[in-house]
């Protein structure tokens, strides 16, 4: 099995929970404030760790006490930190309101991530090369998502792009062997409610496969040759803020060793329902023993 590799962002999350999401222009009332490590790049790199994958980050944080406590993290998970670099902006924050029912809001700075550039992925190309799979997402330049797609891409790595924050559509995706959007991004990406022609869409655009991520409903998928829908078990959501990032950094593992797309994609599902099944996110990530014994207990079944 070789490694993932992960390009992508490290944000300190500042959490709070409220009874529900504030309408515009309104203010409601919060409580459990917390600092938390963050960033959909540095959650896919912890999930993949704790699901039994080897784990590089390319990544740029702060010489600040949030980019300390990113690298000190990292070490404690396991995860390679080789081609992190240290930069004077500030490291990134994310502000993040979940409601009773868990779900979320959350707007993000994205700080010394957004320093992230072409040349890191160039001095990455060691990394790259010797790994199998690439994740990456929104939260870094675009220009450097489109570096690391080429150099993945010339290396024979199969790339999975999360397409979050979505940037709406037209986004070109020649080189992306698996797209991942949740519904939203889905919409945003396509201008289309239906999975269908969304999907077909996202394929005419250059994506190998199309998976939407439909929460408690489990993921639609689409390849150039079917399309299936994959149930999730069903949990009792507590916090989903970092269910997506669980549930790509499954994906990429199930993938590393050797699952067709749509075991990988199940098991996929089980990690994204079990990490919203607690609060805060990387404390939520769940490891290799719990999907499994999820798995083998068979809800779906």
């Amino acid at each position: 099995m070789k490694p993932i590799v992960v390009v992508g962002s490290y944000l300190t999350g500042v959490t709070m929970r409220v009874d529900r999401l504030p309408k515009i222009g309104e203010t409601v009332a919060g409580s459990r404030y917390q600092r938390v490590p963050g960033g959909k790049g540095s959650n896919q790199a912890v999930a993949v760790r704790r699901l039994g994958g080897k784990a590089s980050i390319v990544a740029c944080v702060g010489s600040d006490e949030d980019g300390d406590q990113a690298m000190a993290m990292w070490l404690r998970e396991g995860v390679d930190t080789d081609q992190v670099r240290r930069t004077s902006k500030h490291t990134g924050l994310g502000f993040v309101m979940v409601d009773g029912e868990g779900a979320n809001s959350i707007v993000i700075d994205p700080g010394a991530s957004w320093e992230l550039a072409p040349s890191d992925i160039e001095r990455a190309s060691g990394t790259i090369a010797r790994s199998g799979i690439m994740l990456v997402q929104l939260e870094i330049p675009p220009e450097t998502v489109a570096a690391a797609r080429r150099i993945a891409k010339e290396r024979g790595l199969t790339v999975i792009l999360n397409p979050a924050p979505c940037v709406g559509g037209g986004a070109d995706l020649s080189g992306v062997d698996i797209v991942t959007p949740n519904e939203e991004e889905f919409r945003e990406l396509t201008g289309e409610a239906e999975f269908e022609p969304g999907a077909k869409a996202l394929l005419a655009r250059g994506a190998g496969a199309v998976v939407v991520t439909l929460g408690s409903r489990g993921a639609r998928v689409m390849t150039r040759g079917d399309s299936y829908s994959v149930p999730a078990p069903s949990v009792r959501a507590v916090d989903s803020t970092g269910a997506g990032d669980a549930f790509n950094g499954a994906l990429a593992v199930a993938l590393s060793e050797g699952e067709p797309l749509r075991q990988a994609v199940r098991f996929a599902n089980y990690a994204g329902a079990l990490c919203a099944t607690k609060a805060e996110v990387v404390a939520a990530i769940p490891r290799r023993g719990e999907v499994d014994g999820f798995l083998r207990s068979d809800p779906l079944e």
